[in-house]
């Protein structure tokens, strides 16, 4: 096991740090201290991905963290690796869950993925479109009905658009996984493909049937298997 034991959380666009407890519980059996990154409620001003990433690293080090292992899960991929790029010397390893930024999802899924943070649609609707945008067909979307944050959501997606793609993409470190849905509508699998071939070859790549962009509360085992293994070599 690495000397290190921090394991930090990065969690999907416009959610809860809760989305990782799962995996939290199976770090902490294995003897690593997770620490989630819970996102600003809000945020005045226009922030970039590297203003977001200053405030969490900042957030870490009046907790005591300075060395870590990073973990990023949908947009905490892309928040996760710009992390990386800003604070290399500070991250002893890189895992991307669902990792997407490059292999652009179909019209459609955009369309539902915004709807996911509607707060006028009714309970069916709403689930409906969660389902679409984040689950593998057979998997069920109700353990996602709560924890979406529109306003939170607005300032880190529009974070991601002030920055420029080749400024967080290709950030990696001497050790890095990727795991990916191979149902993933969001973050199609072949992202973390082409990550892996053009950015970090030397990249742990783990693809998961049945697994869509939620990933976490779809096949919880699977993850944690990946990430502890990985961790602990």
């Amino acid at each position: 096991m690495s000397k290190c034991h921090n394991v930090v959380l990065v969690p999907s666009l416009g959610r809860p740090a809760s989305d990782f407890a799962h995996l939290e519980k199976d770090l902490a059996g294995a003897g690593f201290l997770p620490v989630s990154v819970e996102p600003f409620a809000e945020w005045e001003g226009e922030p970039t991905l590297h203003d977001l990433a200053g405030a969490v690293v900042a957030n870490l080090e009046e907790q005591g963290v300075t060395q870590f292992h990073l973990i990023g899960h949908a947009f905490g991929n892309r928040l996760s690796r710009c992390i990386t790029a800003d604070f290399n010397s500070r991250v002893e390893s890189l895992t991307l869950l669902a990792a997407g930024g490059l292999v652009e999802p179909e019209p459609h899924i955009w369309r539902a993925l915004s709807q996911c943070y509607s707060t006028e649609l009714s309970p069916e609707e709403h689930l409906s479109y969660v389902k679409e945008a984040f689950f593998a067909d057979g998997n069920d979307p109700t353990v996602w009905r709560h924890g979406w944050m529109p306003t939170v959501m607005r300032y880190q997606r529009a974070a991601v658009q002030r920055t420029p793609r080749d400024e967080w993409w290709s950030a990696n470190v001497d050790r890095v996984l990727v795991v990916q849905g191979l149902q993933d509508a969001i973050a199609p699998v072949e992202n973390g493909r082409r990550y892996k071939s053009e950015s970090a070859p030397h990249a742990q790549l783990v693809e998961v049937n049945n697994a869509g962009h939620a990933l976490l509360p779809e096949q919880p085992q699977a993850i944690a298997e990946a990430v502890l293994r990985f961790l602990s070599q």
